[in-house]
């Protein structure tokens, strides 16, 4: 028995395409092997002057394969500019991260760290937030923040909130299903010693898994737990 059985319904939170399966990726395939829906929230996309447009329909389409692999449920996009959340309403933020929450109902909620680089991760967490707030009995009674290599790891600990994770999902049999996923992000993955690179996700994987004695493991920071 773990604390994944009682599981129903996931929601993903990603910032960004390709977060949600650096982050927890493994999770999702093992989730979803229990029997579990899991649905994947992407908050931006890429949009002119920053980003090409056939290159945010490239990196779209390679997301749909990914999701596809994983077995997640239904993808939602927001389509909020990537690199500008900084310039968007908060109130159009929250509310729209709060519709897809109240639409999705998930017993666990999957957010990006509060303390990573990207300042796209720090208003999406903050917006998640405020859509879970345990009001009535209708919210998330589970609340996992994960790490995104290049994100979590690049701040500055000592300057802001540390990544200190204090749950590890063991996922030795949904790895290889990761790495494949991520694979599918053919415009993203780097060669190794670039940190989006198949070899360092493994890496990872394995240090992550060591600290919990099993072959692989994803981490997170628990925010909020009601049993």
């Amino acid at each position: 028995m773990t604390a994944l059985d009682s599981v129903q319904r996931a929601l993903v939170i990603a910032p960004h395409l390709d977060d949600e399966v650096l982050g927890c990726g493994g999770t999702i395939a093992r989730l979803v092997s229990m029997g579990c829906q899991v649905e994947i929230l992407v908050v931006t996309r890429g949009m002119a002057p920053l980003f090409d447009e056939a290159q945010a329909n490239q990196v779209r389409d390679e997301a749909r394969q990914a999701h596809w692999l994983l077995g997640v449920t239904q993808t939602q996009f927001l389509d909020f500019p990537a690199a500008g959340l900084d310039g968007v309403s908060r109130a159009a933020l929250n509310a729209a991260v709060a519709k897809s929450v109240m639409t999705s109902r998930p017993d666990m909620l999957l957010v990006p760290f509060v303390g990573d680089l990207h300042f796209d991760h720090k208003l999406v967490f903050d917006a998640a937030m405020v859509a879970a707030r345990p009001l009535g009995r209708d919210y998330p009674r589970r609340i996992l923040a994960y790490e995104t290599v290049s994100e979590t790891n690049w701040s500055a600990p000592y300057l802001g909130p540390a990544f200190q994770p204090n749950v590890f999902i063991d996922i030795s049999s949904h790895l290889d299903q990761k790495l494949d996923a991520f694979a599918c992000f053919r415009s993203q993955v780097r060669p190794f010693p670039n940190e989006r690179s198949l070899e360092t996700l493994r890496a990872l994987a394995m240090v992550r898994g060591s600290c919990v004695s099993c072959a692989a493991a994803e981490a997170f920071t628990l925010i909020r737990e009601v049993a």
